[in-house]
């Protein structure tokens, strides 16, 4: 009895002592063991997601790629397949396992060794959300504690949902969302029950089992993976069988991205670090939804890169980049060797890198980095003349040997016939931004021919001469200060003698044709310099100048010397694109922006874009007390903005008469191929052409575009050859309507389909006379000599033009030649 007692006594004594010992645990382990919000509001680390305006995918950022998933969401396969292969009693168990732990206490107790054993799924989710991966025994007690609790506060289908959407699956896929499009490329609903089995065998070990890098390795998990599924009753003996037969079919598959925009995606990434932290920006799961539509994005990736290529095509060819081999003789090059040195060839937009492996007299053989054989004949290859600077090529060739020899690592266009191009990388660099000049919202943004080849953003960070485009903020100055659309200015050579290094300025006009007193309607159409500086003499340097700062244009960018008439200031395309608005909006300063909403992981909304609206309608009174509204403010009359966007339609349709030999054409003629007569534009070229641009507009829509070098100063030529009609000619040099117009003429052709026409809106304070062309006086007449002229009612003109001869003015350009409109349009 005494034995009996004692024995009892002890018991109690250990089952106290225990007791006591879990409680102390309990405490000392207390404050490691998360709240009920915490475990409720478990915040995956999913990446930054970006988004056209239509909901397409541009790019993710962040180290996690993953696809937050519900229960109903995750196929029942897997659920079956983890159970089977990570813890059979799973729905059974109270949070730990105390057969596994009593089995993991005896390999401890007789080897000595900590190892991990005896985990179940929700001591695993609390390791993973709220542990290191330590191996220490306190951590192990804590586990233990918090997947407790963890049971007590969550459904067994919620620790299974957490614990899918956390674990790591390897190549940075978090989550079983993610690791079906990683390996896979499918949403994990669509995947088989050998894929879902590969899936949960990762588990084990990510980067051992990885079925791309151990594909044998990755096979015999998954088998392991079956075989636990049939002992479980999950799967039939013949389905087991047949399963384990199937090859590994696991490839790495990057995001899905759906809109060419790597610029806009970097401005957003930067945007988002800015506001929220690089930590919480790249791995809080936001999702942005920019302002670009993709099908207007896609079609300015296109325009950029086809005018930068056609560029250079008309430059000529700069030859391979490098030579495998030296002559045919001297080729010890198998194609396994061509195929190795192919696979670090990086390739950039849709130029393929190949290697020349035979020549023809007129065509030519290459391999490509995919290990096909392609011919390029002829008319692929009869392009190249020699590039020898930006101002002269060479002969035009005539056999394939002219151009290059076997052995040459070239770049081959792909084109729509299916056939290959012989090209080249362009030196050559552009830029487009397209916005809507009511509210800012940049419609499409292309910072260069390359996001993978140069991330300097070109749209946004580059500050280039403006040339001509500078002029309708001088005239628009100019009218604001007694001059009007129909003011005669005299179109002749300006000599203006410096004192201080004994040289005279003498601002010349491209082409360099006077032809005396001009309209000024008609000297911005035609883009006359001397004008413009004529204009600035009129205004005052300085006040003109003052001026220029209602356009948004920073101060410290405005030179105060008579240069600035021809467009020595340099701005972005965006800030020129934002200037320029204000003649679409009817006088108001926009402000740009390129997010138009962010949402959170759960897709609720956390930010909506409230940009200040420009109204053309609105007074200036209703302006100031709609306190409820946000109106860009406005920093010009609207008659003044629209006056000068008309003049600009002049810039495309020109003027005169043909048939009396009174015509005149615009810089901007080209794009009458719309056959849109809502459109304004005008072209720049600085000095030598270095920079060009053109900027064009409705309503609705305004686009800049440049092209130029990104080292400033060097020119961008000219040519002899016309390669599109395979002939020499008398090509010209590059202009703001040769080099950057054409860009803006394809992404524009895109961008207005089923765009209703969309002129500036006309305001009230105007009226339309019929003057004489020669003096801008009021004319009876009604022909060839007279047209209609918009002004404001203080500045219309109150005398009559006396008769004159019927040759009004002299033709300034010729007709465009049969051979210009098919090289251009």
């Amino acid at each position: 009895m005494t034995l009996f007692k004692n024995i009892l006594r002890f018991l109690i004594i250990c089952t106290v002592v225990g007791i006591l010992g879990i409680v102390s645990l309990y405490y000392y382990v207390k404050s490691d063991i998360p709240s009920v919000q915490v475990l409720k509001d478990v915040q995956l680390q999913s990446p930054l997601l970006v988004f056209s305006k239509d909901g397409k995918l541009i790019n993710q950022f962040g180290e996690k790629r993953r696809i937050p998933l519900t229960r109903e969401q995750i196929p029942q396969d897997l659920v079956n397949a983890l159970i089977a292969t990570e813890d059979s009693r799973f729905y059974d168990h109270p949070g730990i396992d105390p057969i596994g732990i009593l089995r993991s206490a005896i390999v401890v107790i007789s080897t000595g060794e900590k190892k991990q054993g005896a985990s179940t799924l929700t001591m695993q989710v609390a390791r993973g959300f709220f542990l290191t991966r330590e191996k220490a025994y306190i951590r192990k007690i804590k586990e233990i504690f918090i997947a407790l609790h963890i049971e007590q506060l969550l459904t067994k289908d919620e620790i299974l949902t957490l614990y899918l959407n956390k674990m790591e699956f390897g190549n940075r896929a978090f989550g079983a969302g993610a690791a079906a499009q990683v390996y896979y490329g499918k949403d994990i609903s669509e995947l088989t029950l050998a894929q879902h089995a590969m899936i949960a065998g990762l588990l084990q070990a990510p980067s051992a089992l990885n079925p791309i890098r151990h594909p044998q390795r990755a096979k015999k998990r998954r088998n392991i993976v079956l075989a636990r599924m049939l002992d479980e009753k999950y799967i039939t003996e013949d389905l087991f069988k047949k399963t384990i037969q199937e090859p590994i079919t696991a490839k790495f598959h990057g995001a899905e991205i759906e809109v060419s925009a790597p610029y806009i995606s970097e401005m957003v990434r930067a945007e988002m670090v800015r506001l929220y932290g690089i930590e919480d920006a790249y791995n809080k799961g936001f999702r942005v939804y920019t302002t670009v539509h993709s099908t207007t994005q896609m079609a300015a990736e296109k325009a950029v890169i086809e005018n930068l290529e056609r560029y250079d095509v008309r430059h000529g060819y700069r030859g391979p980049e490098q030579y495998l081999w030296n002559s045919e003789t001297d080729n010890s090059w198998l194609p396994s060797d061509i195929l190795d040195f192919l696979t670090d060839k990086q390739e950039i937009n849709d130029l393929k890198a190949a290697v020349v492996t035979e020549t023809f007299e007129q065509s030519m053989t290459a391999l490509l980095k995919d290990g096909q054989f392609v011919t390029i004949d002829w008319d692929g290859l009869k392009w190249a003349r020699p590039y020898l600077r930006n101002k002269k090529q060479g002969s035009a060739p005539s056999t394939t040997s002219d151009i290059l020899h076997p052995g040459a690592f070239v770049w081959l266009k792909p084109l729509q016939t299916g056939q290959y191009q012989l090209s080249q990388i362009p030196q050559v660099s552009g830029a487009l931004v397209s916005l809507n000049p009511q509210d800012g919202a940049i419609e499409a943004i292309v910072g260069g021919y390359s996001f993978e080849q140069s991330q300097y953003n070109r749209a946004t960070q580059a500050k280039r001469q403006v040339g001509s485009n500078i002029k309708p903020f001088i005239y628009s100055a100019a009218l604001e200060n007694g001059y009007t659309l129909a003011s005669i200015v005299n179109d002749a050579p300006i000599n203006k003698w410096d004192k201080s290094n004994g040289t005279a300025w003498r601002p010349k006009n491209s082409p360099e044709i006077y032809i005396g007193p001009i309209l000024v309607r008609r000297a911005l159409a035609e883009s006359k310099n001397v004008i413009s500086v004529r204009l600035l003499r009129g205004v005052g340097l300085h006040q003109t100048a003052d001026y220029l700062l209602n356009f948004g244009i920073k101060p410290q960018d405005i030179q105060r010397n008579e240069s600035l008439a021809l467009g020595s200031m340099a701005l972005t395309p965006l800030e020129l694109a934002t200037g320029i608005a204000t003649f679409a909006n009817g006088g108001h300063l926009i402000n740009p922006y390129f997010i138009e909403k962010i949402h959170d992981a759960n897709d609720e909304t956390l930010v909506v874009a409230q940009p200040a609206i420009a109204c053309a309608q609105c007074s200036d009174e209703e302006i100031n007390e709609n306190a409820n509204f946000r109106y860009a403010p406005r920093v010009i009359s609207s008659q003044n903005a629209f006056l000068i966007a008309d003049a600009m339609k002049s810039a495309i349709w020109g003027g005169g008469s043909w048939k009396h030999k009174t015509s005149w054409r615009g810089t901007g003629w080209r794009i009458q191929k719309l056959k849109r007569h809502d459109l304004s534009g005008k072209t720049g070229t600085t000095n030598d052409a270095v920079d060009t641009w053109f900027t064009g507009f409705n309503r609705n829509l305004l686009t800049t575009t440049w092209v130029g070098f990104d080292s400033p100063g060097i020119p961008l030529g000219r040519t002899s050859y016309n390669s599109n009609l395979g002939k020499d000619q008398t090509f010209g040099g590059e202009s703001g309507a040769k080099t950057a117009l054409p860009a803006w003429l394809a992404f524009m052709e895109v961008a207005l389909q089923g765009m209703p026409s969309a002129p500036v809106y006309q305001p009230d304070g105007l009226v339309s006379v019929r003057i004489d062309h020669a003096t801008g006086l009021l004319s009876e007449k009604t022909d060839h000599t007279s047209g209609f002229e918009f002004f404001t009612k203080s500045t219309v003109p109150t005398q009559y033009a006396q008769p004159i001869n019927d040759t009004i003015f002299e033709v300034s350009e010729p007709e465009p030649t049969k051979e210009e409109e098919e090289e251009l349009f």
